[in-house]
């Protein structure tokens, strides 16, 4: 039975054993539906079908050749079918990977020339789609642990501002007659309600003006350092931030060192791998102890960013000769640790949302219906 992949069989036709230079001659049909942009979603779709297809006995450039005529995405298909064509001109799988680093980053580039040093493709790619996936998967804890705290958050901002843009001018013609005799809270919500219908336009360009400078402002490198730096230094914070990044970082030299590739090489690609200034400086003067000959041990030993136990595993791990595993156990480890943390700040924060809204909400309901009494009281 042939497996299907974007209702294509993966079994290679005659066509596509053509040639993908053939098959590309084709005009592409392309759809409003297919998106022309690929990451690391079509890697791993890509890297777990052409696994599959290696331990079924396919060569590889005949595998390649399937999938680029099975691509469903116009700009993966030519990815794929120009490293068909590399190949079959001689040039080794690294090799044209390497002339697409938006798709194919160092890290997976290297444990493929170390896989074809060795003999093990198959193998390195299995690995390689399940890094993707734990990544992935840590990714979606990350996202749907601050996405329910982020839409209480706009949701009261919204509330806040829908009151006193529709419901306080109202109450403030009513409130002008007793207007020295109102709360605090009261005269602070009708300034504020007068402020935004007078100024309406004025606050939203001011936002937009804020939110466009912080966008430009992150751009520039020493900002974008001083908030690693940051990342780093704040309580609680930092806990999480360095248990992501060693996550990330001890799973891909774990990987790259169990399947042979060299410290040097692993700790280069690395630097792409961790998106913060402070932990690519703590890799930059680990290449150098490395060089040095003191041992990938001693730069761990020497970083203030690492906890303790982590030192003493990576200097287990390295005394031992299985530094590499012991550099996935840890990751597994941290990713487990990071989860639970995570869920339970997730769980944490709904309640303590919950009670900042009803506070606030609170607030602004007595804010009206205190003024109210009193006027009812004036009345009788």
């Amino acid at each position: 039975m042939a497996i299907e992949w974007n209702d294509h069989p993966l079994t290679p036709t005659a066509t596509e054993l053509a040639g993908p230079a053939k098959a590309a001659a084709r005009k592409p049909t392309w759809s409003l539906t297919k998106d022309a942009r690929i990451g690391s979603a079509d890697r791993m779709l890509f890297t777990e079908r052409l696994a599959l297809l290696l331990e079924t006995g396919v060569p590889l450039h005949d595998a390649l050749r399937a999938l680029h005529e099975q691509a469903g995405k116009p700009r993966l298909k030519a990815i794929i079918g120009e490293v068909a064509d590399d190949i079959v001109g001689g040039q080794r799988f690294s090799e044209a990977l390497h002339k697409h680093p938006d798709l194919f980053p160092p890290t997976y580039i290297n444990l493929i020339g170390a896989s074809e040093e060795g003999g093990f493709l198959p193998e390195v790619l299995e690995q390689l789609v399940d890094m993707d996936e734990k990544q992935e998967r840590l990714r979606s804890t990350i996202v749907s642990a601050l996405s329910y705290p982020g839409f209480l958050i706009v949701f009261s901002i919204l509330v806040v501002v829908f009151i006193l843009v529709a419901v306080f001018p109202k109450f403030s013609v009513m409130f002008a007659s007793i207007y020295d005799e109102l709360p605090v809270t009261t005269k602070i919500f009708i300034f504020a309600s007068e402020a935004l219908t007078r100024h309406g336009a004025l606050f939203s360009i001011g936002t937009l003006a804020l939110l466009a400078g912080a966008l430009l402002a992150l751009r520039r490198p020493d900002v974008r350092e001083k908030l690693d730096r940051l990342k780093l230094r704040l309580p609680f914070v930092k806990d999480i931030f360095i248990k992501i990044y060693l996550t990330r970082l001890l799973r891909v030299m774990g990987i790259s060192l169990e399947r042979g590739v060299t410290i040097l090489a692993t700790l280069g690609a690395c630097r792409n791998v961790i998106p913060n200034a402070e932990f690519q400086r703590f890799l930059g003067e680990l290449e150098v102890q490395v060089t040095e000959g003191r041992g990938i041990a001693a730069g761990f030993r020497d970083s203030p960013l690492i906890p303790v136990s982590v030192k003493q595993m990576i200097d287990t791990g390295e005394q031992t000769g299985t530094l590499g595993r012991v550099m996935g156990r840890v990751a597994d480890f941290y990713e487990r640790d990071l989860t639970r943390q995570l869920n339970a700040l997730a769980k944490m924060a709904e309640p303590v949302m919950l009670l900042v809204m009803g506070i606030l909400v609170g607030t602004i309901v007595t804010s009206i219906i205190l003024p109210i009494f009193k006027m009812s009281r004036a009345v009788h």
